[in-house]
């Protein structure tokens, strides 16, 4: 984020983040969403962390549909229900 709240550097700010993704099946040069003109939340294609973290495990060759840990007797998918593939990134 380009402005802070009291402290020295900038903040972070969870509602737009970046990450950087090379090699291992992921387009080069593809850019998929973007921020407001603050950089502070993401209003053009937005992605969820779920979502992220299923595409790295489809980059990895996992499927995250069937990954799945067990908390208090159920069972739960690892990337929740919001996890999808970002197919638009993969080459």
């Amino acid at each position: 984020m380009p402005v802070s709240e009291g402290g020295q550097g900038r903040d972070h700010t969870p509602p737009g983040f970046l990450v950087w993704l090379t090699g291992a099946g992921v387009k080069g040069g593809t850019r998929y969403g973007e921020t407001d003109e603050l950089g502070y939340k993401a209003v053009v294609n937005p992605v969820t962390v779920n979502a992220l973290h299923a595409a790295i495990l489809h980059l990895l060759g996992l499927d995250h549909e069937q990954l799945t840990y067990t908390h208090n007797g159920q069972r739960f998918l690892l990337t929740d229900v919001a996890g999808t593939v970002l197919h638009p990134i993969l080459a």
